[in-house]
């Protein structure tokens, strides 16, 4: 990190201590180093006899500073909690036998990925292979005697030329690289090494893996047809890279290792699912209109590919996940609905069902709908037998154990310890109507613990990125910390926002941004009516695609204080030509080229109205952030500073687009969003 970027960090964390110290000593608040406590359970899977749930517990590692994962157990009856795997490298992708008599799961030994299972009799567990990349989506095949599973496959990079190698102990200059793919490096990734992602076959005893895909194309996502017969997901078509949704399900032949494809519209097709009978395939996908954003539909079809329908043509939400029921007359659907990620019953007639509304509570940093379930294979019937992340406002994601769709019975309780003795912020629901149509918008209201409707109250409106995303009831440390500190804390779901039916979705397709600016400001209308909060002490933040809408609103009004975008898009030509999702934006943001239509990117970057800007605006990104790259809000910096606003360019070592992925980042990020804050504020500036 260069020496400027050290100095400007520090200066701005001793602006934060100063800003924040009047609050800092209450052993009641939920103060920056609380984040390292918390704990959160990700990924339950429960047993094909429906008595066991083994999930991944996550915690905040102080030492390497990361959030690793631990295997736990739950005895669904009497609710025994018990570690398996821990202490030994992160764990994750733990996954049944069809019996339920092992497990499969990813961990690290001695530093090096690890594919392992585990035998619940004894507890024993060894090593499958010796892998030199990491592994993913491990899947028993049905008598259990064979696990499919994707990995990465090298291949010789690109080169033009063999270079000459010097003496020994000589200190050359690196070797050039050479890159010939569109996608060159990705978000969290880096550079990308030249290879692409195929399946592999594996005796459930241990041996050498088997590759059962090849090809210049990548295939993952593997499900069991039969012990003879995988599906897998890819696009094996020439230049694949240039339609970057579009995928197919295959049927491969371990036999000949022969592909077939299953599907074969104009749209993104995957994650198949087998029928317990093996007769039908359940999977997800849309026909491609080139639209920014459409909602994904559940589909069935026989395993020849024949007789594809949709189960959800009449059901105006997108459907994130399914499981088949254990009678295998219905399955079981995640969707974001209205606010809410709820579970849902889908039958073979389209006859749609709620089952479970408080599933989420896994995203930490900021109330995004995020959470996963599993569904027992030999227990229930038509009454399903389900494990899920359980979600509320005030904890992060616990296990919760639901039988025929009855509310879920939590058997966790990881952050009573952490959390039980603390005063967090009370959230209050709201629905606005919009200055701009008159659209019902929703959104969530952190009140700081004592609040008092007096009007005096700072205010933070916290955008969410996507922007096809939803926020909702959960808890979120960044939104527990700025409450903490005296703001009233509001996030919203303007337009653009998934949840509300594909309509609502689409009001920002080739409109972005745009009336979502209106809807954002109709809510802090709202809560200055509601004497919520001072009008003379208005604040605006968000990330990605929050960030985007933060430069927006700087250029719209001068009503906030001080303004702090997060690693923003700033000018779409450039993000449109060098982000790692390049040709995404120009084929469905825009469904042009920069140099097709010029003034159509121009109209809807940010930096078009810099020039309008008045508000102090930190900008904010991560040094390896290849998703919003670090010169977007270096743009608008420089466009800021040579109009004599206000601003400060803060830059996270070593962090992608998840800028607050590890702790202390969420940390650094949220204290110095407030310590800015701070210096703005018109009441601590008297201070």
């Amino acid at each position: 990190m260069k020496t400027r970027y050290l100095l400007a960090a520090c200066s701005l964390l001793s602006i934060t201590s100063a800003g924040l110290a009047e609050t800092t000593d209450d052993a009641s608040k939920f103060t920056s180093e609380r984040v390292f406590d918390l704990e959160y359970a990700d990924d339950p899977q429960i047993s094909p006899d429906g008595k066991t749930i083994v999930y991944a517990r996550k915690s905040m590692d102080k030492r390497s500073d990361r959030v690793i994962g631990d295997l736990w157990a739950i005895t669904t009856q009497n609710g025994e909690h018990r570690p398996l795997v821990s202490g030994k490298g992160s764990s994750s992708s733990v996954r049944w036998s069809p019996d339920g008599d092992r497990l499969v799961y990813l961990t690290t030994t001695g530093g090096k990925p690890d594919l392992r299972v585990r035998y619940m009799d004894s507890g024993e567990s060894f090593s499958l292979a010796q892998l030199g990349v990491n592994p993913s989506a491990p899947t028993w095949s049905p008598d259990g005697k064979t696990i499919a599973f994707s990995m990465f496959v090298p291949d010789e990079p690109a080169s033009f030329t063999k270079p000459p190698k010097g003496p020994e102990d000589s200190e050359w200059a690196k070797s050039v690289r050479v890159f010939d793919d569109l996608v060159f490096r990705f978000d969290g990734a880096g550079y990308l090494p030249k290879g692409k992602s195929h399946v592999f076959i594996l005796s459930a005893e241990g041996g050498t893996p088997r590759q059962v895909t090849k090809g210049e194309n990548d295939f993952s996502s593997p499900e069991w047809l039969g012990n003879g017969a995988l599906l897998v997901t890819g696009n094996d078509v020439e230049d694949a890279y240039l339609d970057p949704i579009e995928s197919e399900i295959y049927r491969v032949n371990l036999s000949d290792l022969s592909m077939t494809a299953l599907t074969e519209r104009d749209g993104p097709d995957f994650a198949p699912k087998v029928s317990p009978k093996g007769s039908q395939i359940a999977y997800l996908g849309y026909d491609d209109k080139l639209k920014s954003y459409q909602h994904t539909e559940l589909y069935v079809m026989n395993t020849d590919g024949a007789n594809i329908r949709s189960l959800t043509a009449n059901f105006d939400r997108s459907i994130d996940a399914v499981h088949w029921r254990a009678d295998g007359k219905a399955l079981i659907a995640q969707a974001e609905v209205d606010g809410l990620l709820t579970l849902l019953s889908i039958d073979l007639s389209g006859n749609v069902k709620t089952l479970v509304r408080d599933v989420g509570g896994t995203a930490i940093g900021r109330p995004y709908a995020s959470g996963s379930f599993s569904v027992a294979q030999k227990a229930g019937g038509s009454s399903p037998v389900i494990a899920y992340t359980k979600a509320s406002t005030n904890r992060p994601a616990e296990v919760a154990f639901s039988r025929g769709g009855r509310s879920g019975r939590v058997l966790t309780n990881l952050n009573d310890d952490a959390l039980g003795h603390l005063q967090l912020a009370t959230v209050e629901e709201i629905t606005t109507k919009s200055t701009h149509d008159g659209r019902d918008i929703q959104a969530w209201v952190a009140l700081p613990p004592g609040f008092k409707a007096d009007g005096s109250y700072p205010m933070i409106l916290e955008i969410h990125g996507g922007p096809y995303a939803m926020y909702g009831p959960f808890f979120a440390a960044e939104i527990q910390r700025f409450a903490a500190e005296g703001y009233v804390t509001v996030y919203v779901n303007p337009r653009g926002s998934t949840g509300y039916g594909e309509a609502f979705a689409q009001l920002i397709d080739l409109d972005y941004p745009g009336k979502d600016h209106d809807d954002l400001m109709s809510v802090v209308d709202a809560l200055v009516a509601k004497n919520y909060v001072s009008k003379d002490r208005l604040f605006v933040t968000g990330g990605s695609g929050g960030g985007i809408l933060t430069a927006w609103a700087v250029g719209k009004t001068d009503r906030f204080a001080a303004a702090a975008s997060i690693k923003p898009v700033i000018n779409w030509t450039t993000m449109a030509l060098a982000a790692d999702i390049s040709r995404f934006v120009s084929r469905h943001w825009f469904r042009a080229q920069p140099w097709e239509q010029p003034e159509e990117y121009w109209r809807r970057s940010p930096l078009s109205i810099v020039s309008n800007a008045k508000t102090p605006t930190m900008l904010m990104v991560g040094e390896a952030d290849w998703r919003t790259p670090a010169w977007e809000a270096e743009q608008f910096y420089t466009a800021l500073k040579v109009q004599n606003v206000d601003t400060v360019l803060v830059k996270i070592p070593d962090a992608p687009h998840l800028i607050a992925g590890r702790p202390s980042n969420l940390i650094a990020k949220v204290d110095n969003i407030m310590g800015w804050f701070a210096k703005y504020d018109p009441v601590k500036a008297e201070k």
